[in-house]
């Protein structure tokens, strides 16, 4: 009885990250170059249940025992968002795959596909954050990013976009930022296009749904769990006297 609630709550676990990030999806749905996100679960490891009967050396086995699910794995969705004409000359947005390249302020390089840039006191193009955006220029060396007066790009200098062959190996940083731990990524030549800005692929119909089937389960889960507590209170309180 006592694995049967165990198994219960771990499955309650899986439930509450999963409505967690259901909810953070929803909350970034308005959030330019967002990349939704799904966690998958699977069974733990099955272990095998054992009776001793009569002497303690008669072991009886019987049967496998599964103690319920866990968290699989975060699977990042990288498709692309509609792109939505701004006519702002420090928005920018990437058609097709690519990243736009960042400098973080620890100098480390960080990637996203929000180009809702700013510019900051020395005219240079920086994220909302601060962080600066970087570019190439006309020498093709990497460099940071200075606007003219006029809103366009120093003449000679474009933004720098990096792509990267594993997807799957970029890390999320917050919640349109990623990291490269093993891989700088390949440098493709692709331009951004400016004025344009790429909206977040969440689909709130497919949240929405994710969200009542999260209910669902949450609420099944606990018919089970007051089913067991009460068979264990009556095996404690009742049974017991026999």
């Amino acid at each position: 009885m006592i694995r049967s609630i165990n198994s219960i709550n771990k499955s309650m676990n899986v439930l509450q990250k999963k409505q967690e990030n259901t909810g953070a999806n929803i909350a970034n749905t308005n959030t330019s170059g967002y990349k939704f996100q799904d966690i998958t679960q699977t069974t733990t490891k099955n272990h095998t249940m054992i009776n001793h009967t009569g002497k303690m050396d008669q072991r009886k086995e019987l049967g496998k025992w599964t103690y319920g699910t866990e968290v699989d794995e975060i699977v990042q969705n990288f498709d692309q968002g509609s792109l939505v004409q701004t006519e702002d000359p420090l928005d920018f947005a990437i058609e097709g795959r690519g990243f736009f390249t960042l400098a973080l302020n620890d100098g480390q390089r960080a990637y996203t596909r929000n180009g809702n840039f700013l510019i900051d006191e020395e005219n240079k193009l920086v994220t909302m954050e601060g962080n600066n955006v970087v570019g190439l220029d006309t020498n093709g060396n990497k460099s940071e990013v200075y606007i003219n007066q006029d809103g366009k790009i120093r003449d000679g200098m474009e933004l720098l976009i990096t792509d990267f062959e594993d997807y799957t190996q970029l890390k999320r940083v917050g919640e349109t930022l990623f990291t490269s731990p093993n891989s700088q990524g390949i440098e493709i030549e692709k331009k951004a296009t400016q004025g344009y800005l790429e909206m977040s692929n969440v689909i709130i119909a497919d949240e929405m749904v994710k969200l009542i089937e999260i209910a669902r389960e949450f609420e099944a889960n606990q018919k089970l769990l007051h089913t067991s507590d009460e068979t264990l209170n009556k095996a404690v309180n009742e049974i017991g006297r026999v």
